[in-house]
């Protein structure tokens, strides 16, 4: 008897096509990636990087995006965040195959909560 065969698990690439073809035009993670691209980071409060020594930091942009679509999605652990940004295809294509610890994820939303709280009644 003849099965549907899966891909096999020793080949080099892990998507057929571009990632970009993957998620669809109107799926929510465009929305967010557009919208926190176009705020005022400092204007409404959060905190950016200063100094150019030692690695360099992730956008704070990158992690609001992590942020709202975690709250999108009911994702509120930064654990949680951290696990989906290296496996959740959305997540991928949103962070540009970046994913921050979860110690990182979690440090932003102490550093700014205040600024959180003007964004999501924006939002």
């Amino acid at each position: 008897m003849n099965y549907i065969k899966g891909t096999s698990r020793e080949q080099i690439f892990l998507f057929n096509e571009c990632i970009e073809e993957i998620i669809a035009e109107d799926n929510i993670v465009r929305f967010i990636d557009a919208y926190v691209e176009s705020l005022d980071m400092e204007g409404l409060g959060f905190k950016m990087p200063k100094g150019n020594t030692g690695t360099p930091p992730y956008r704070p942009q990158l992690k609001l995006k992590i942020y709202i679509y975690g709250y999108f999605e009911k994702i509120r652990g930064s654990r949680r965040l951290e696990k989906e940004c290296h496996r959740n295809k959305e997540l991928i294509w949103l962070t540009n195959s970046l994913a921050p610890d979860f110690k990182t994820i979690s440090d932003f939303r102490k550093d700014n909560h205040k600024a959180f709280r003007n964004i999501f009644k924006d939002f």
